[in-house]
């Protein structure tokens, strides 16, 4: 029980919970008050990204899901956030798991990674300070689709409403070789290092060696090299043909859509687009574009037509990035009217 000085302050909680023979780790987060309080469940993009949203492809601890914990508990709201079982401080305990995080193929799948927000719902559902009913979805990029997937399958717990930030409206694979396109359009031979990218790629989905042309550079080496990964199939192509926009159109949830125009992994037009037209007819579902948002919802003052891939993703979390005051103060408003 807690004392009245404990009921005024947040309080912060290492947890964990079993999937099959592994364990997911992460951090709860209860609110000053008795509640029972609505609450979130905080799930990470693409790669190595842990609870925090860090990334040891990316300099920096700041990360934008502890800052957003943060920023929900002041407003009264609970949160949950988790490493993926590949990716935190635990990472090497899970290594030698592998398989069994894989299932019986010994291969990643979308499952994977529903299989740890089936666990970290039901886990923040059991609290008693938390109110089952008034349980949050919020993903970041590929953690978007993870969300929407999870409210798809008919779950025991849905959420009460969906906050999708930086989702992908396009399918993952357009919006990736759009990326490359932008980095190719300053190299020579930029055209001719798409289409034997492309070639590439026509072979992984078809399921041939991707046999990457050694010509290549070291970005699209790396990004196709990730892809043919036999730990990594089928979970590469079912995430390459996957898009938000699709699984929007099924879900009947209040859902906030989020996307910065200051976001150079997606694009407020080309992924919001088909976005919008997903919902149309869906008078529960909101759009917002903040003007200086990035990707992972920091400020980003810089104009748009400055930014690149070298100069914005080494400050994602850098100690001065800060959240978006804007879309911090949007998600808590909306969190709270939905709730």
């Amino acid at each position: 029980m807690q004392s009245s000085d404990e009921a005024m302050r947040d309080e912060t909680r290492e947890v964990s919970w079993a999937v099959g023979p592994t364990t997911v780790h992460g951090s709860l987060v209860r609110p000053a008050g008795p509640g029972p309080f609505p609450a979130v469940v905080l799930v990470a993009g693409s790669g190595p990204t842990d609870r925090d949203w860090n990334s040891p492809l990316l300099p920096g601890t700041n990360g934008s899901a502890r800052l957003l914990a943060e920023a929900l508990a002041r407003a009264g709201i609970a949160s949950l956030r988790y490493d993926k079982r590949a990716s935190g401080p635990h990472v090497r305990e899970t290594i030698a798991a592998m398989p069994a995080i894989a299932g019986s193929t010994g291969k990643f799948s979308m499952q994977s990674h529903l299989d740890e927000l089936i666990g970290g719902v039901a886990f923040l559902a059991s609290q008693t300070f938390v109110d089952p009913s008034r349980i949050f979805g919020l993903g970041n990029s590929e953690g978007t689709l993870h969300v929407l997937n999870y409210q798809l399958r008919d779950p025991e717990i849905p959420f009460a409403g969906l906050v999708l930030t930086g989702p992908p409206g396009r399918a993952v694979g357009a919006v990736a070789r759009a990326q490359l396109a932008a980095q190719a359009s300053g190299l020579p031979n930029g055209d001719g290092f798409l289409a034997l990218y492309d070639a590439a790629i026509a072979r992984f989905l078809a399921g041939e060696p991707v046999a990457p042309d050694p010509s290549l550079p070291v970005a699209f080496q790396q990004l196709l090299q990730g892809l043919a990964a036999p730990v990594n199939q089928p979970m590469a192509r079912e995430l390459w043909i996957a898009d938000a926009a699709s699984l929007l159109a099924q879900v009947s949830v209040p859902v906030l859509i989020i996307i910065g125009k200051k976001d150079i992994q997606v694009d407020w037009i080309a992924d919001g687009e088909p976005l919008q037209r997903a919902a149309v007819g869906h008078d529960r579902v909101t759009f917002l574009f903040p003007e200086n948002a990035n990707h992972v919802l920091k400020s980003e003052p810089r104009p748009r037509s400055a930014l690149g891939p070298a100069d914005v993703l080494p400050s994602y979390n850098g100690p001065d990035a800060q959240l978006d005051p804007v879309t911090t103060e949007a998600i808590v408003n909306w969190l709270r009217s939905a709730a």
